[in-house]
């Protein structure tokens, strides 16, 4: 029940509900105006239908689906996100381990739901934010050098797992609900990045890879790895 509790039930996510009000109203207006303002309707049709397939859109990229592991989460680790593995490598991570770690990475492409999942069970250990470039987010220098933020999260077991939101060259704004100290559950919504992005996790060398390269995930239900 605790867990359930914690769970953010919307269906389109609370960081979508001022931009598409405001985005259906520009629409509307601008719709309207060219329905009234021009005699002849081709441009008015041409305009109001890319107008619902741009808000169309929109709506997909917001929405926020309610999704449950139903499994044991023991020593599992999931996707957070919704996307494409593009990276599985062991790589040197300087910023909190300082050490090699297994990276594997997530790219949310913008047609992706762009809520963010936990991909563990545990405790959050760190939170941090850092500004950066928005170079595109499947370069390799995109987890290092792009507007990131940063949750470490140590699970029942005591290892620590690392989960990087990155900024994309489109993505503006990362938002992260996780705190310090603060509990947390594989069903519960970690974050949101807006407008294309990716997601890297950083795991203990030797840790069981369950996901291929270019595989397509979803968040908060494909098994992307089991911890030792």
């Amino acid at each position: 029940m605790g867990r359930l509790k914690k769970l953010k039930k919307i269906r389109i996510h609370r960081e979508g509900t001022h931009i598409l009000w405001a985005s259906f109203l520009l629409l509307l207006l601008m719709n309207t105006a060219l329905y009234w303002g021009i005699d002849c309707k081709i441009p008015f049709y041409v305009i109001a239908v890319a107008s619902i397939a741009i808000y169309l859109l929109m709506v997909n990229f917001f929405r926020c689906p309610i999704r449950l592991f139903g499994q044991d989460t023991e020593k599992i680790v999931v996707a957070p996100a919704d996307g494409k593995i593009v990276v599985i490598e062991e790589v040197d991570e300087n910023e909190y381990f300082h050490d090699r770690r297994l990276m594997i990475s997530i790219f949310m492409s913008i047609v992706n739901v762009h809520a963010n999942w936990y991909p563990v069970d545990g405790t959050v250990k760190k939170v941090a934010h850092h500004n950066g470039n928005f170079m595109k987010a499947w370069l390799p220098k995109a987890s290092t050098e792009n507007e990131r933020s940063t949750v470490v999260i140590e699970t029942p077991e005591g290892v620590e797992v690392l989960t990087r939101q990155i900024a994309g060259a489109v993505a503006r704004r990362i938002v992260t609900y996780a705190e310090v100290g603060e509990e947390c559950y594989i069903d519960e919504h970690m974050g949101f990045i807006k407008f294309g992005s990716r997601v890297d996790v950083y795991l203990p060398i030797g840790t069981e890879v369950c996901v291929g390269m270019g595989q397509l995930t979803t968040g908060n239900q494909t098994v992307i790895a089991k911890l030792k």
